[in-house]
Parts: C-alpha cells; structure tokens; sequence
C-alpha cells in the first residue's frame, strides 16, 4: 500500500437528519472495484473479522447474508439489492441481526476516474437516532480499516 492510500481517509458526512454519506477514491478502475464490492469471494478478503458470505445474490430482488465471527461472537448482517447496474450503481437494505426491524437503505455510486474509482455510498436511514447510533459505534474507524484492506486488495487484483 502505497503512503497516499495509507493517508487516505473516508470523508463522512451527514448531508440530512436521516442520512451519512461515506466518500472514498480507489485507485483502481471502476469495473475492478465494482466487481470486489459484488464478489462473494472476495468480500470476506476485505470485511475482515472472520467474514463468511453466507448469501449473494447480486441481481434486482436478490438477496445477501454476511456473518462475521470473532473470539467470542458471532453476529450478521443481511438485506435484499434492489437495484443493481454495473458498474455505476448498486442499492441494498442493509440490516444487522442484532437488532432486527432497524433496515436501511444503502445506495453506493461508482464514479469512474480513469485509473481511479470514487465510492460514495449514501446510507438513509428511518430516524436520526438510528442514524446517530451507527455513528457514535465507531463506524468511521471500522469502514477506513475495511476500504484500508480492499486497497490491498484491489492492488493484489491489479497486479495479476
């Protein structure tokens, strides 16, 4: 990983009372790194903590499961795409199953850079509360690690 990537930190924003807004650039083309956020082999390489994809079903309806286990837990997340067009766009409720009835709606946009992709991946959630409870769980340090592992990633992927 380069020092550039290593200086690169999400930019989180919370445009609305209901919304965060997740902004990131990979330095990888856009097929590449739509590809590695759809590919059930591969999301476990950058979610990390012990992540299986129990379910992927990336097409319009289709549905997806991840469960992570760590020393001592073990906890899922699940949804249902809603729209999927590759490789601008994809939408997907998006639930833990900690807490079930609490389902968001996360749109991700990939914009195409050249050599480069933005992600920006809006998140709307029911009430602000919700919204505020994701924050205040540490979700910016979590997501710098995971993109942080998808540049090594994507970097492994490029050099093949």
């Amino acid at each position: 990983m380069t020092t550039d990537q290593q200086a690169r930190p999400v930019a989180v924003t919370t445009p609305a009372d209901r919304e965060i807004r997740v902004e990131r650039v990979f330095d990888a083309p856009r097929d590449l790194v739509f590809a590695t956020f759809h590919d059930p082999e591969l999301i476990p390489e950058w979610w990390g903590d012990g992540t299986t994809v129990d379910k992927m079903d990336v097409r319009n309806g289709g549905d997806w499961r991840f469960v992570s286990k760590g020393e001592g837990y073990e906890t899922a997340f699940r949804g249902t795409f809603r729209e999927v067009t590759p490789p601008e766009r994809s939408v997907r409720t998006f639930e833990w199953e900690g807490m079930p009835g609490h389902v968001l709606v996360e749109s991700t946009e990939f914009e195409d850079l050249g050599n480069q992709t933005r992600v920006v991946t809006t998140m709307l959630f029911h009430t602000t509360e919700e919204r505020d409870g994701l924050l205040a769980t540490g979700m910016e340090q979590g997501v710098n690690q995971t993109y942080a592992r998808m540049d090594e990633l994507l970097a492994r992927l490029a050099a093949k």
